[in-house]
């Protein structure tokens, strides 16, 4: 079952609470992040449901001030963590795209085409 599976990042390198970004796959256009809540890493590709922008402008800058939501840096959109779900902006009742996640051994891992 793993072989359909690569290695993001280790769980203990992803600090509870923290979002990182992450490359996708070689010829992929768009890439990763993960946000670490406890024991859980929720990863979701990094395109905004409304125009497809990174979430990001700074490199690994996802989330809100206090860490509770995800926020798209090019409108202001608020996404839920657990869900991905949109809150509030333009994409409001859209949701970001989740990655089949599976954590194993302290290390998160998703499908090798993600």
């Amino acid at each position: 079952m793993t072989a359909r599976f690569r290695a993001l990042c280790r769980l203990a390198d992803l600090a509870d609470g923290e979002a990182r970004g992450f490359a996708g796959p070689p010829g992929s256009f768009v890439g990763l992040f993960a946000v670490r809540q406890g024991d859980t890493a929720h990863v979701y590709v990094n395109a905004c449901p409304h125009i497809g922008t990174p979430l990001d402008w700074v490199p690994d800058r996802f989330l809100s001030a206090d860490g509770s939501r995800i926020i798209c840096a090019t409108h202001g959109a608020e996404f839920r963590i657990s869900d991905g779900l949109c809150l509030r902006g333009p994409c409001r009742g859209d949701a970001l795209e989740p990655v089949e996640t599976i954590i194993r051994d302290g290390v998160v891992l998703v499908p090798r085409e993600a």
